[in-house]
């Protein structure tokens, strides 16, 4: 009997029998575990069976053994997907692999809501090819998909081999992870600026080729010059662009300032009707940004108000290319780093409540 200094009895100590007696009640606790059948035919309620691990004996020490195989037929339950509206919603829908199973339907804004019954564009068609293939961002509303195989059927027709789509939209839609502040609904797709080569492209080369930027130079630069670079830019590229903004099915195009100026200055003909399509905004030098209007059937998807008239090359075009909008009116003092703003990520509870149900369909 194991015993303290003043030795009395130390009650923590487990006597050796017992001990041996609880080895050998173990040992046979595993053999009989061990001995247990495997069901060798279906069984009648397969969700009900158990196929955890077996166990058998090495040297008198349990070990599991080969999981048994799942019957033909078998699903595991899902779980039910719990949905907090004070969360951010990017993170649930950056994790949906797959469209909602619901009727096409474009949910809310461009830049806040999402996407039932998503269509996806191929990886290759015969005049296009997707980017960034990683990201699973190449689905859409189906009439956006369309949309985007009808322009790279007629790019050659405008003298373009075909065309390099980059995102569009996740699966279901919604806030990205990275990226973007709108491509939520399905209805905006960014096509490159640079040409579909006259091969397949690999699915390494889609993630590192980058896109040809048409700026000439710095545009946060006093005094910058900023046009396109005529050694990049050609009249092909706005060819392609005015054959983007002639379909009915387009709201905007949003391009470069430096852009806008090119196609104004491409546009000699007396139809101009398509320049008001074309907004200048921040960046887009490396591609073009279409959107869509709400299509029929989309209950609730809420369209921008229409560009304001005209062609848009005016006085709204000059205040773009004036150093206003790009010179920092308080830049960083030398050596002190620039100010980053975070945003606070857009919380589900910020969508339209259809959303959810997106997020929960099968």
């Amino acid at each position: 009997m194991r015993t303290g200094k003043t030795g009395k009895r130390n009650r923590w100590a487990p006597s050796v029998s017992g001990f041996m007696a609880f080895a050998a009640a173990f040992q046979v606790s595993c053999l009989v575990a061990s001995a247990a059948p495997v069901p060798t035919a279906k069984p009648a309620d397969p969700v009900s069976e158990d196929y955890s691990p077996t166990v058998e004996l090495v040297a008198g020490v349990p070990v599991p053994v080969k999981k048994r195989d799942v019957p033909e037929g078998y699903v595991a339950n899902k779980p039910k997907l719990v949905l907090y509206g004070d969360q951010p919603a990017r993170d649930y829908f950056g994790a949906a692999t797959g469209p909602a199973q619901l009727k096409a339907r474009s949910i809310g804004s461009y830049a806040k809501g999402c996407l039932a019954g998503g269509a996806e564009l191929p990886t290759d068609g015969p005049t296009w090819q997707a980017m960034r293939l990683s990201r699973n961002r190449n689905w859409g509303h189906p009439v956006l998909i369309d949309y985007l195989k009808d322009l790279a059927s007629d790019a050659p027709k405008v003298g373009w081999n075909g065309l390099l789509v980059g995102d569009i939209a996740q699966p279901r839609g919604g806030p990205m992870t990275s990226g973007h502040a709108s491509h939520q609904i399905g209805l905006d797709a960014d096509i490159w600026l640079t040409e579909m080569p006259n091969r397949r492209l690999t699915a390494q080369e889609r993630e590192d080729i980058s896109a040809i930027s048409m700026l000439i130079g710095p545009m946060d630069v006093k005094g910058a010059d900023r046009r396109v670079d005529p050694r990049k830019w050609s009249d092909d590229h706005a060819r392609l662009i005015r054959r983007a903004a002639s379909d009915q099915r387009v709201a905007r195009i949003f391009v470069s300032p430096t852009i806008k100026k090119a196609l104004c200055d491409f546009e000699k003909g007396g139809n101009r009707a398509w320049l008001r399509k074309v907004r200048p905004w921040w960046g887009h030098h490396y591609h073009f940004h279409v959107r869509l209007s709400c299509p029929a059937g989309s209950a609730g998807c809420k369209n921008q108000n229409p560009p304001p008239p005209g062609d848009g090359c005016g006085a709204d075009l000059a205040y773009w290319l004036s150093d206003e909008p790009w010179v920092p009116k308080n830049p960083p003092k030398p050596g002190e780093p620039p100010k980053v703003v975070k945003k606070r990520p857009m919380a589900l509870a910020a969508l339209p409540n259809d959303c959810r149900s997106v997020l929960t369909a099968n």
